[in-house]
């Protein structure tokens, strides 16, 4: 279907990107692949986005749940959806009518790459396998990014964030010590999975370029958070040590390099929290004349070994004079005697009360159809010449049919009303 009365597909274009002249005929949702071509079209990638008309949000069960932007609710308001899919385009197409096939084939046709996050064997199923695209496409760029990829024992099972974390080890090296593993309360893995699938993409397509060979990228998320171990699986595989044992993980303190004081530490006020970290002796004296409580002077401080063995009694010092100032202050006054501390802030601190975050601009408002002005995530990168842009939020469903059915595929206004009608688009 084309879109509500209230979503024009008509938006001002920004300038061309490092990316311009690539069209990605995507499937993917949530955040573990639309994140990553989200990138790829702040990065100026024609990015046309596919979801199912009959069954609305279906496809990516982001767009119509909370957070919502202000007051407006239903399947064109949820926040997260909106944020991962800005400056995309949005089509629809109805997969279970062979006309939307054919459609598809020659948007494949057309493009230079298809994504999507899938369950294993979905594409398959739907008749776009990538034998299947090879037939429309020889040269076509395929990615896969599946919970725990195209095959294997595994390959059948579904996967979500914390799913992810827990399979892959992360959830279990997670927490404070003598307490369940705590995990990361978020589906950050797939932040990593969409970071590694834009890098794969971009690789495909850099080495069909070189070669003319288009080729099928696989991806497992639970592979991509494996990579986010570092250490500790060196710790086990090497010296037989887990990251669970007798006083450990402690997801404050550092044991590698060894850091004392070093960690979290409350501040006056709710929920106000600073970041300490003494890195050495030197640091400890700074910080010890900085504070000037009696208590710093004693000489179980004065080097590393001490405060290591006293960690705990340390900790609770250290925090009973913090919790009597205030957390900026505290953070600014350590900076500048010498030892590094930040306060703990919360996102509308950083966002909106951080002229770092302002002048960096990794915050952009956008116009969206339905829901007006909103602000989305930009990237964490500056191009000198090639700069990332994002000029439009979200695509309503089917907001860009007459778009990419009409001026990118060449059917008529008239065809295209009738697939409408039909329920084709």
């Amino acid at each position: 279907m084309i879109g509500p009365d209230h979503c024009s597909p008509i938006w001002p274009k920004p300038e061309p990107g490092a990316l311009a002249g690539i069209r990605i005929c995507d499937f993917t949702g949530q955040l573990a692949g639309a994140g990553a071509t989200k990138i790829l079209a702040a990065l100026g990638a024609e990015v046309i986005r596919i979801e199912d008309p009959v069954r609305q949000g279906k496809w990516d069960i982001l767009r119509g749940t909370q957070p919502f932007v202000g007051e407006h609710r239903g399947i064109e308001a949820g926040g997260s959806f909106n944020n991962h899919n800005a400056g995309k385009l949005g089509i629809t197409l109805n997969l279970r009518d062979d006309r939307a096939k054919d459609l598809l084939r020659d948007l494949i046709a057309a493009s230079d790459a298809v994504t999507e996050n899938f369950a294993a064997g979905v594409m398959e199923r739907l008749g776009f396998g990538y034998e299947a695209l090879q037939q429309i496409k020889t040269d076509i760029v395929y990615v896969s990014n599946c919970g725990f990829g195209a095959d294997g024992p595994y390959a059948s099972f579904r996967s979500w964030g914390p799913i992810a974390q827990a399979v892959s080890g992360l959830t279990f090296q997670s927490g404070l010590p003598d307490l369940p593993p705590a995990g990361w309360g978020y589906s950050f893995m797939d932040h990593t999975g969409a970071y590694y699938m834009a890098i794969a993409i971009l690789m495909a397509l850099y080495h069909r370029k070189r070669t003319g060979e288009g080729q099928w990228v696989d991806l497992a998320c639970i592979e991509a958070a494996g990579t986010l171990h570092g250490a500790a699986s060196l710790d086990f595989t090497v010296n037989g040590r887990p990251a669970r044992r007798s006083g450990m993980p402690n997801s404050n303190r550092s044991q590698s390099p060894a850091m004392a004081p070093h960690g979290i530490f409350a501040c006056d006020g709710d929920d106000e929290w600073v970041a300490i970290a003494v890195r050495h002796d030197d640091d400890w004296q700074r910080f010890a004349d900085e504070i000037g409580e009696p208590w710093a002077a004693d000489e179980r401080w004065h080097r590393l070994a001490g405060r290591l063995a006293y960690e705990d009694e340390l900790e609770q010092l250290v925090g009973g004079w913090t919790a009597r100032h205030d957390k900026h202050a505290v953070a600014c006054r350590l900076v500048e005697a010498g030892v590094p501390a930040a306060p703990v802030q919360r996102p509308s601190e950083r966002i909106d009360g951080d002229p770092r975050t302002t002048d960096w601009g990794m915050w952009v408002t956008v116009p969206h159809s339905a829901v007006g002005d909103t602000r989305v995530e930009g990237l964490p990168v500056r191009l000198s010449e090639t700069d990332w842009a994002i000029g439009r939020g979200a695509a309503c469903l089917g907001e860009d049919n007459q778009y990419v059915f009409g001026d990118v595929l060449g059917r008529s206004h008239d065809e295209i009303a009738e697939l409408e009608a039909e329920g084709v688009i």
